[in-house]
């Protein structure tokens, strides 16, 4: 007598992925951007709403496809903006936090950001890339 064949659902779904490339950070993204689109779609506008619909297809492209270095590239480029992104906001939240302590200047020569101490009236400041001097009120 033959034994049953026990149907996985989990079982299923690994041999399915077998060779795909899956879910990553640039899937997720353009996950969350879709259903957002498609909510406000639903609210305010049909275009909006195709938008969204558009961005759910290309998200679920990207995880079912073979092709995984074209994949990972992509995700590698989301990741590098991504990065480049949250380095800007990251450096606005630490000047907001520091306003009190430090002022910012900008050598005029090279552009070199400079963060000098609040408070010291007069000074000389002195940039560490190009050695330019100028005076600011600190």
């Amino acid at each position: 007598m033959p034994e049953k064949v026990v149907f996985s659902m989990k079982a299923w779904l690994q041999r399915f992925m077998s060779g795909r490339y899956g879910f990553d950070r640039f899937s997720g993204f353009l996950s969350s951007c879709s259903l957002i689109l498609i909510v406000l779609g639903a609210l305010f506008s049909s275009v909006l709403y195709w938008l969204g619909l558009l961005l759910l297809i290309y998200c679920y492209f990207r995880i079912l496809s073979r092709n995984i270095q074209k994949r990972y590239q992509e995700n590698l480029q989301y990741l590098s903006l991504e990065s480049k992104v949250t380095g800007w906001f990251s450096t606005r939240k630490t000047r907001f936090q520091q306003r009190k302590q430090y002022h910012y200047y900008r050598c005029p020569h090279c552009g070199q950001q400079l963060r000098v101490p609040r408070g010291r009236g007069k000074i000389s400041i002195t940039c560490p890339k190009c050695s330019t001097q100028f005076i600011k009120k600190s």
